[in-house]
């Protein structure tokens, strides 16, 4: 099960006002939605809610949600920021089952940059999806995926296939989308098109 635990309580009062008010006491508001059960109006402690978001693992992730003595497994689906104070504004959680089949996005990261003859000859790596949408049991939810950029050159471009995924994790996005491109700058272009001339 999950490492991060969501104490929340109920909130009585919905929309706005109770928004604002569950805000003033220094809370962040937020609804719980999913499974069979109608959504649930809920609080948390902004201090709580702060320490359980900078950890990295909060959002899009399995967590564990305290109301009382019960307990259920969550993923927590959106958090929306102040757009002055950065603070946590608001937050969507699920319910899930812990071995449920879900459709979650998860980050891609390249590495190796420095082993890919393309970008050592001045190309860019153009990232086009930064997220790939991945169905896994959603205890399973990878950090990220990784892909590495080693022998890519000008002109090479990562597919959705291409990635490497854990065991029990497969692919929600087309195969044939295209994640990310090497490209070369007109500079190197150039330098490419003089060499091949002479």
């Amino acid at each position: 099960m999950a490492d991060i635990i969501l104490n929340v309580e109920v909130r009585e009062r919905t929309g706005t006002g109770g928004a604002r008010e569950t805000r003033r006491a220094g809370k962040v508001p937020g609804v719980l939605y999913g499974g069979s059960k109608d959504p649930v109006a809920v609080a948390i402690k902004s201090n709580e809610f702060r320490k359980a978001l900078y950890t990295g693992k909060l959002l899009g992730h399995l967590v564990t949600l305290k109301y009382g003595n019960e307990t259920q497994p969550v993923i927590a689906k959106a958090i929306d920021m102040h757009p002055v104070t950065d603070e946590p504004w608001h937050f969507d959680l699920y319910r899930v089952d812990e071995h449920q089949q879900i459709t979650i996005s998860v980050a891609v990261h390249f590495r190796n940059q420095d082993a890919s003859p393309g970008i050592k000859r001045g190309g860019t790596l153009n990232v086009v999806l930064h997220e790939v949408e991945l169905k896994c049991s959603a205890d399973h939810i990878p950090e990220d995926i990784l892909f590495d950029l080693t022998g890519l050159d000008i002109g090479d471009a990562i597919r959705a296939a291409d990635l490497v995924l854990p065991t029990g994790v497969t692919l929600a996005n087309s195969p044939d989308e295209v994640v990310a491109t090497v490209a070369g700058s007109s500079a190197s272009a150039s330098a490419a098109a003089a060499e091949a001339t002479a």
